[in-house]
């Protein structure tokens, strides 16, 4: 049984959904609901082939708290009636941790995707989702050298932990022929050359001040060059009032599918996000990356990929740089990460065969 909640999540499951589905392997997929309008959640399904799910609990939003209990309500009843032999997560959501937990519980195994990522910072909720998950799991399944390190530290028995690569790579190299960059463009009609922004984690949209601040930033580049965001709906309201949409080359958009937010990525001059997502997907496709946070969970993607941590102050000048041809996000090591190659799906899939 899948579950899945969040649009990340459903990036990452359907190249392993389809992976078992090659090996006959029975499957359910539960949708958690914790994206739950067309634009963050249905559109995925039907641009990734993923099947429709057999469950839609429908949580919605809410605090934390208010969540991952009516997660864990929903998914102790549907683990309950339908008692799946393996319970496979994603990533570090709330639908993650819940499920992991009443898994436990309900003494079901656990497989983890996604596994061991770390930024160290226990004030990101996400943090504390991954590290709870992976005690929680029987099997884990790393997509880079550095976590499997990070579990073995922690005390994972190694016997459990799985070097597979990254599904979310797979669905973005199965997809290169429908990122239509030129159609996109004429489409949404945008200019030649933009950056794209995309801003949602509550330390950069939580606090009216950080979102001034940081609104002014994207107007100081956008002074330089036509800046299109799509807006995530957890900053929309922050970012209105703060006036970011006031700048005439600042380009605000409803939230976009899978298909037509990588074309946009892949068709930017830098991207400016806070998503770990977005900066494995830039790591692939070559396109600068300047991601607005202290750490990230994905080092991999400056050592062997486009992406570079900043701080706000440095966007205007680092984009300057960018345009200019230089490549301030140089990697360390000129390749993309080990077996980010478009298999972790069906190496996922052998493994979970073979148990």
């Amino acid at each position: 049984m899948h579950i899945v909640g969040a649009r990340p999540n459903f990036v990452k499951a359907a190249p392993v959904v389809s992976a078992l589905e090659a090996r006959g392997v029975r499957q359910a997929v539960v949708h958690t609901g914790q994206h739950y309008d067309d634009r963050m959640s249905a559109v995925f399904f039907r641009e990734l082939g993923l099947p429709r799910p057999d469950v839609d609990l429908g949580v919605g939003s809410g605090s934390h708290a208010e969540q991952t209990a009516a997660l864990m309500v929903g998914l102790e009843r549907e683990f309950t009636e339908r008692a799946p032999r393996l319970v496979i997560v994603y990533g570090d959501v709330n639908s993650t941790l819940a499920a992991g937990l009443v898994a436990a519980k309900l003494h079901i195994p656990v497989a983890h995707v996604e596994a061991g990522l770390r930024s160290f910072d226990w004030s990101m909720p996400e943090e504390v989702n991954r590290r709870v998950t992976d005690q929680l799991s029987d099997i884990l399944f790393a997509t880079s050298p550095e976590a499997v390190g990070h579990l073995a530290h922690e005390g994972v028995d190694v016997d459990r932990i799985h070097l597979v690569g990254n599904p979310m790579i797979d669905t973005l190299l199965g997809n290169l022929d429908r990122f239509d960059v030129g159609s996109l463009r004429t489409r949404l009609d945008l200019p030649a050359k933009y950056v794209a922004a995309t801003l949602h984690r509550p330390a950069n949209v939580d606090d009216p001040d950080t979102v001034a601040r940081l609104a002014a930033r994207l107007h100081e580049v956008a002074d330089q060059v036509d800046v299109v965001m799509p807006v995530h709906p957890r900053g929309a309201a922050a970012f209105e009032k703060a006036g970011l949409a006031d700048h005439p080359r600042m380009r605000l958009l409803e939230p976009l599918g899978y298909i037509d937010f990588v074309t946009l990525v892949r068709g930017s001059a830098a991207v400016v996000t806070d998503s770990g997502g977005v900066q494995e997907e830039t790591t692939i496709l070559g396109v600068p990356c300047l991601t607005l946070r202290p750490n990230t969970e994905r080092p991999v993607t400056i050592t062997h990929g486009t992406n570079r941590l900043v701080v706000d102050s440095e966007l205007p000048g680092l984009v300057s740089k960018i345009l200019a041809g230089e490549t301030p996000g140089t990697p360390a090591i000129a390749d993309v990460p080990p077996l980010w190659d478009g298999h972790a799906g069906e190496r996922i899939a052998a493994i979970l065969a073979d148990r």
